[in-house]
């Protein structure tokens, strides 16, 4: 190992320097043999930060189980079980910690197979960057995916593509540059904030540690530079604060502190802070540590907060800013890794972890799962071991929580189950943006309920017995498009041909609507967004209870749509864009209102004197100048059969 100068010369400076540098978290992942644990070793090797008597064992242990051929197997520094090095594979997720002069890493080499995809998600769970490597024989295969797939599930937002094995493809340019336009095709649909390429042959060194001779075409950077450059500054949340609480210390009557890590924002003494669930306000008068008292802590700092008064604090409450508040609800959805060999039960009571709060509840429908590898959403009644799916969950009291994407400790939680205390699967809420589940401070008054002394109730009946009882999926049909277009005389004759065929089905129709439920509003824009709204909720509460609701709503704004398919849930909402030309509409007028807007007795008339914002990408598209009545009720029901709603 490279020895720093510094400890001869100046061992106090050397610790100083070491304590400033910050850490970088790091998985490998792949597919088997595409060259993860020797990736590893090199990296380690090249920058000289192997001890020599690991060094030595590392020989030794080559001789018996290498797979180079030659003295030095760099795999065998992590492949550390026996069963790894007989099959030469990566069974469990194994860490290595090094430092250079710029930063320290913990790199977890994660296995390649399918089924250890539970070791891989437990591996990628705390880290900034993934590495995905790729064999330059194979390309872009189904392994790749789904490691790409889970690394950005899992909030990871830096990704580094290494191209593997550059030394049996010739060091060929064409060949990188094909490999990188396939995984870019793909990459499109993972949302990732930051890709980068780079070819290697780890086995080889080239481009690890230092700049590959043989590839004068690449003028990036090697993967340790970037490794140590890479800035992950922005990764860490110092805006929202979250103090769970852990314990409250009480060592004498004079003395009340409440322990934690601050999992995001910045805690200053003197700051108001509000207490959650209780909503009591006080300040802070203290922040200490093992070393003494400090005057601010930020993540992930463990410290002991005391307040200026005794308020209801304890294990599983929150400290925030008053005007920064997480969501406090019993509901949410969340994205699901099923980690056990039994399947996940719908409607089995579990014990829900996140943060510091432990509360039981229960899964109340599987919404849809992932296929990892090729990113379908796809039907399924379970989750089984590896799986990975949306699901909603449902508790027996609220607890503090934000979307995963957001703040990892309070949007992360893990099921638990209740006799056996089995860690089972490992969630990440998703951000839903329905008004029982917006934050506090983004709730309008419109929507706030009257009394602080209300809760939901949740039902004894699950969604899956209903969906077993009706014989049919939920689901919200929204038909939107102009006056006249003909989505009335289409959800009519859609309601009659399913109720014919045994489903249950209702129309929610504009003009019935506004007779009662939305009586009093008008058509100002504000009017027609409480409008759509309260149809939203309608047509939720109608899908919860197993129906299938179809709205013909003229809707005409992008914003209000958007805001109905949060509230309904998008695995639940079908937009389908009754496509007709406005010369058609106003030609057919069957109310005359196309002619009151033209003469100016009706203001703010939509596609006259009030714009219509067209879908730019419904589910279903109907041209009714092609399209008859029949012909458009057939499509919305191919549909429906198509994704599994009904038979």
């Amino acid at each position: 190992m490279k020895k720093d100068p510094l400890i001869d010369q100046d061992i106090e400076a050397y610790l100083k320097k070491h304590q400033a540098k910050d850490l970088l978290r790091l998985i490998t992942a792949g597919s088997v043999d595409d060259g993860k644990s020797t990736l590893i070793g090199r990296l380690l090797y090249d920058a000289k930060v192997i001890y020599d008597d690991q060094l030595e064992a590392l020989k030794a242990d080559s001789e018996i189980h290498g797979t180079t051929g030659t003295n030095f197997d760099p795999a065998l520094l992590t492949d550390g079980l026996i069963a790894e090095r007989e099959q030469g594979i990566t069974i469990d997720v194994a860490y290595r910690y090094f430092s250079t002069s710029k930063r320290n890493f913990i790199i977890a080499d994660c296995p390649g197979h399918q089924q250890y995809t539970r070791n891989m998600a437990t591996g990628a769970s705390n880290c900034n960057l993934a590495v995905i490597l790729i064999d330059a024989r194979n390309g872009v295969i189904e392994q790749t995916k789904r490691h790409s797939f889970i690394s950005r599930l899992l909030g990871i937002r830096h990704l580094v593509v290494c191209i593997n094995k550059m030394d049996l493809v010739d060091y060929s340019e064409d060949v990188f540059e094909q490999i990188r336009t396939d995984y870019e095709d793909f990459a499109a649909r993972l949302e990732a904030t930051e890709i980068n390429f780079i070819p290697i042959s780890a086995l080889e060194g080239d481009n690890v540690v230092d700049r590959s001779e043989h590839m004068p075409w690449y003028t990036g950077a090697p993967l340790l530079r970037h490794l140590e450059n890479v800035s992950i500054v922005s990764d860490q949340n110092l805006i929202d604060l979250r103090y769970p609480v852990q314990y409250v210390a009480r060592p004498h009557p004079d003395f009340r502190g409440f322990a934690g890590t601050v999992a995001s924002g910045i805690i200053r003494k003197g700051d108001e802070v509000l207490a959650m669930p209780s909503r009591q306000t006080s300040r802070v008068k203290s922040i200490n540590t093992f070393e003494g008292e400090i005057d601010e802590a930020f993540p992930p700092m463990a410290v002991m907060v005391t307040l200026d008064d005794e308020i209801d604090l304890s294990r599983g409450d929150m400290i925030v800013h008053p005007n920064n508040l997480p969501r406090l609800d019993p509901d949410f959805d969340a994205m699901v890794v099923w980690m056990n060999d039994n399947p996940l039960e719908v409607g089995k009571v579990y014990t829900f972890k996140s943060a510091t709060t432990t509360v039981p509840g229960r899964v109340e429908s599987i919404r849809y799962a992932i296929n990892v590898n090729t990113l379908h959403r796809e039907q399924q009644s379970e989750l089984t071991v590896n799986d990975i799916g949306r699901v909603s969950v449902k508790l027996q009291k609220p607890i503090c929580h934000d979307p995963y994407s957001k703040n990892h400790t309070t949007g992360s939680l893990i099921i638990i189950d209740r006799v056996n205390n089995l860690t089972l699967g490992a969630g990440m809420i998703i951000e839903r943006g329905t008004p029982a589940t917006k934050p506090a401070t983004e709730v309008s008054k419109a929507t706030e309920p009257t009394s602080k002394n209300i809760r939901e109730e949740a039902s004894l009946v699950g969604a899956a017995a209903r969906e077993t009882l009706l014989k049919q999926k939920p689901v919200t049909i929204w038909l939107t498009g102009l006056s006249g277009s003909g989505k009335s005389t289409i959800s009519q004759a859609l309601e009659e041909r399913l109720v014919q065929s045994g489903q249950a089905a209702y129309v929610l129709d504009g003009d019935n609507v506004r007779h009662g439920l939305n009586r009093d509003l008008g058509f100002s824009a504000a009017e027609r967004t409480e409008n759509i709204r309260r149809i939203a909720e309608v047509a939720r509460l109608m899908n919860e209870a197993g129906l299938i609701a179809i709205s013909s709503f003229i809707s005409p704004f992008t914003k209000d749509r958007v805001g109905a398919k949060e509230i309904i849930g998008d695995d639940r909402f079908i937009e389908v864009f009754v496509d007709t030309p406005l010369e058609v509409c106003e030609q057919r007028d069957p109310k005359g209102l196309y002619k009151k807007a033209r003469s100016g007795e009706i203001k703010g008339f939509t596609g006259i004197s009030a714009p219509y914002e067209a879908p730019e990408s419904p589910d279903l598209c109907l041209d009714t100048t092609r399209l008859n009545v029949e012909a458009c009720v057939h499509a919305i029901i191919a549909m429906m059969q198509d994704r599994g709603l009904i038979a």
